[in-house]
């Protein structure tokens, strides 16, 4: 599973949703489905933008994590 850090990197850089959401030409609700993971996929024009806008690399939004195998 891809486990999301949108929301800690946000926290860190004192990054409101709203205000992020505008700069890079997303909604709310999609903002909030990529913080909260639920999304199922992510555009790179998307990631990218993120990364512009909160000055970081893809790993430090993504991470993967093997599933639990029980």
């Amino acid at each position: 599973m891809i486990r999301s850090h949108l929301a800690e990197v946000m926290a860190q850089r004192q990054v409101r949703g709203v205000d992020l959401a505008a700069q890079i030409g997303l909604t709310e609700a999609n903002l909030s489905i990529l913080k909260n993971d639920r999304a199922k996929a992510i555009r790179f024009s998307t990631l990218t933008a993120l990364c512009r806008a909160l000055d970081c690399q893809p790993g430090d939004l993504l991470e993967y994590v093997p599933d639990d195998p029980t």
